[in-house]
């Protein structure tokens, strides 16, 4: 699973909300690739500048549709609580069951040196994952002396992928890996057969919310 982002164009109507933009590609590994989820921030009272002062300590919230028209809701994420940099979510389908929950505990806020990822499915075993390998963490703070030439190298190319630091994740539960957050596409590969693929669309979509900070990458982090 993985995402892509499109121009949803002009909205159909005077007054008429444009088409959900962000979307969540399936691909089976055999070649058959499409869109199975329309991704789109849910907004508190005070609107888009509430949203974004609220992400700041991790909140975030977002639903999922079948569709563009948001004519079928397949799930919601929302926030249980944030602060400190713990972050705890839980995935609701659309009959209100819980899908599984997602926990991001900040690196040296929660457990560890790295951004720990906690997913759960709704009566399963919880698997845990960590943002980057060690070893090439190790070779990302050796070489931090020339970060900053790398960060005005990435934006001179556009890029951003050379100022970031290791971000591929493997969660492992009982000894397995069911989930693998893969970074050179921004792909979430489902590894066990038994989990939800709404669970996956909406890993796909938390994760790209803690993206890139340096180009503004974020999906959900816009400004209108």
């Amino acid at each position: 699973m993985g995402p892509a982002l499109r121009d949803p164009g002009p909205a159909p109507g005077a007054g008429a909300p444009a088409p959900v933009g962000d979307v969540v590609r399936l691909s089976d590994g055999a070649g058959s690739d499409r869109v199975v989820a329309y991704v789109e921030r849910e907004l508190p009272p005070g609107g888009i500048s509430a949203y974004r002062a609220a992400r700041g300590d991790g909140t975030r919230s977002f639903a999922l549709w079948a569709d563009e028209q948001r004519r079928e809701r397949l799930a919601t994420l929302v926030t249980v609580s944030a602060g400190s940099g713990v972050a705890h979510y839980q995935v609701i389908g659309a009959r209100g069951e819980l899908i599984g929950t997602v926990v991001r505990e900040k690196a040296l806020r929660g457990k560890g040196l790295r951004t720990r990822w906690t997913v759960t499915p709704a009566g399963g075993p919880e698997a845990v994952g960590f943002k980057g390998r060690i070893c090439w963490w190790y070779v990302w703070w050796l070489l931090s002396p020339l970060q900053l030439l790398v960060i005005v190298m990435s934006l001179l190319s556009g890029d951003g992928d050379a100022a970031r630091g290791p971000r591929r994740i493997v969660w492992r539960a009982g000894g397995q890996a069911p989930l693998e957050f893969r970074s050179k596409d921004d792909a979430v590969l489902l590894h066990a057969p038994g989990y939800d693929w709404r669970l996956g669309a909406a890993l796909v979509a938390v994760l790209g919310t803690f993206d890139s900070w340096l180009l503004g990458r974020e999906w959900d982090d816009r400004k209108e």
